[in-house]
């Protein structure tokens, strides 16, 4: 068998040529980072667990109509995914006060906010990311106006349907981060959501305890990362009580 041809890698994910044009296999790492990975560890397992998360979540959000690159999970790390282009934007939507926001605003972490707010971050590792204007976006012409109309809408809707899973299942979405791309079918072209997700991308917290169940557990030395990830996937019904996460699983030719 041929090796496949690897497309791009970043700090959680590595993209491979897909068996169709217009198709790529996007394979989960094992490697939790942090501040713009100045912090870094392997965690074992935590990949399988992202993929099977996401799968979970970007399943659901097609059936309801939100479009998004996901085609089908492969194996335990792995995912056939639409090809899209990239937009250079992470975009962040807050429903309580945490992280970046708390410091920068000085709002007492679990405020809840007013109404749920989104914010927009260029993705450049070499600047860490730094939090823009959507008049930055515009005039840099990272999105037109009505790329960005649409890019707050999936968002809009993104955070409707994951606050009612998890609180369904007894946790409080307290903040989550999205990408999105432009999917080209033959003379159209249409904002879909991408990239991953998992407890990586958003901050869940237990809503009794107010537990951190995210990538929070890494980034405060608090321990017990796996151990989080895989309650998530219990509450959601994605693995059984009982069923030991694989560090290790069958994947495709590397």
């Amino acid at each position: 068998m041929n090796r496949r041809r690897r497309i791009y890698e970043g700090k959680a994910k590595i993209l491979y040529e897909g068996p169709e044009p217009g198709t790529l296999i996007q394979f989960f790492k094992d490697d939790a980072t942090a501040f713009n990975k100045k912090k870094h560890d392997i965690i074992d397992g935590k990949g399988v667990l992202n993929n099977r998360i996401s799968e979970y979540i970007f399943t659901h959000l097609n059936k309801i109509g939100i479009p998004t690159h996901f085609i089908r999970r492969l194996n335990m790390r792995e995912q056939l995914i639409r090809e899209v282009e990239m937009i250079p934007l992470e975009v962040v939507v807050r429903n309580v006060a945490a992280g970046s926001l708390s410091d920068r605003l000085g709002i007492e972490e679990g405020t809840v906010l007013p109404r749920s707010i989104i914010e927009f971050y260029y993705k450049s590792d070499a600047l860490g990311d730094p939090m823009v204007s959507e008049e930055h976006i515009t005039a840099f012409g990272w999105a037109n106006p009505a790329e960005l109309d649409d890019i707050m809408a999936l968002a809009i809707r993104v955070n409707d349907f994951l606050s009612g899973l998890f609180l369904g299942v007894g946790i409080q979405l307290v903040d989550f981060k999205i990408e999105c791309g432009r999917l080209f079918e033959g003379d159209m072209m249409r904002i879909i959501l991408a990239d991953e997700i998992s407890p990586d991308s958003c901050r869940l917290w237990d809503i009794e305890t107010k537990e951190k169940m995210d990538k929070d557990r890494f980034r405060r030395d608090l321990g017990g990362l796996l151990e989080a990830y895989s309650e998530v996937a219990r509450r959601l019904g994605i693995i059984n009580e009982n069923e030991p996460i694989r560090g290790t699983g069958p994947v495709l030719v590397q």
